[in-house]
């Protein structure tokens, strides 16, 4: 994900994810930091020469909202718990027949979301 102030995400995802990153790097066309959640790789850019600095809208091309899966509905709670303690807004725990979706956006305004399947 393309960030407007590497400094500003990397303390925030750091802090949510409580977790250092494995990958920090300065590559020249672009810096990124890298984060191993389990399985998956979350990743944030920052491009010297940004074409635009306004926040995320999902309503535009391109990505809606990123997903983090828990296990349950428990899981999701603990997640709720922390965004909580952490000062991050975010939507509750949403309910559907499809599953438990708890919504929350970066300093970017990126969509997020955990979410547990139903049961």
């Amino acid at each position: 994900m393309t960030v407007s102030d590497l400094d500003r995400s990397r303390q925030w995802y750091g802090r949510l994810f409580d977790t250092a990153p494995v990958l920090d790097e300065n590559t020249g066309p672009f810096h990124h930091v890298v984060w191993l959640l389990g399985g998956t790789l979350l990743g944030i850019h920052e491009h010297p020469e940004l074409t635009s600095r306004d926040a995320f809208d999902e309503k535009r091309p391109g990505l809606d909202h990123i997903a983090f899966g828990c296990a349950n509905r428990a899981e999701l709670e603990k997640w709720e718990s922390r965004l909580g303690e952490l000062g991050i807004a975010n939507g509750g725990i949403v309910d559907a027949p499809y599953g438990s979706g708890l919504s929350f956006r970066d300093p970017d305004n990126i969509a997020l979301e955990f979410f547990a399947p139903p049961g």
